[in-house]
């Protein structure tokens, strides 16, 4: 059950979490659609190569990985988003595509932007494609030490002529 090793991770720890049941989706987006959170209040994982070397970028749904943000930040020459090829066996216990943000089960350093750590809670996939998990920043905060930094980039909303 994939959701199980980041469940032991939570419970031996005492952590208060809530788990969310939904009917599958695929994108972000789409999971913020049918659970009906703002794509700001759901973090979405993404899967980096830095330098070769994968890495977890967690951003807001509703944005975008800054790449050359992330590249800066890292010190690295090169980032670029995974692909789903490139990152499927680093994840055994989740499905493709939907994994928690803890780099440290899977051996990662995890990147997360600036707006996540103003929320009081974050909620994320937790290993499947039908599956989130609410809990407390400051949990996550603690039990990942995730590298916190502004790693999105804004789109204007187009002006009407």
């Amino acid at each position: 059950m994939p959701m199980s090793k980041l469940r032991n991770f939570l419970d031996s720890r005492h952590v208060k979490y809530l788990t969310i049941s939904h009917s599958p989706a695929y994108t972000a987006q789409g999971i913020a659609a049918v659970t009906h959170l703002s794509g700001k209040k759901l973090a979405k994982t993404v899967i980096v190569k830095i330098d070769g070397i994968l890495a977890m970028a967690v951003v807001p749904a509703s944005l975008h990985v800054d790449l050359d943000r992330l590249r800066n930040l890292a010190g690295a020459r090169a980032v670029e988003i995974a692909s789903e090829r490139e990152f499927q066996d680093a994840f055994p216990d989740c499905e493709t595509g939907a994994m928690p943000p803890f780099g440290n089960l899977y051996d990662m350093t995890v990147y997360a932007d600036a707006s996540l750590a103003k929320n009081e809670e974050i909620t994320f996939t937790a290993g499947t494609h039908r599956d989130l998990i609410r809990m407390n920043w400051e949990d996550l905060a603690r039990l990942v030490n995730p590298l916190i930094a502004d790693l999105t980039h804004y789109r204007p909303a187009a002006v009407a002529a």
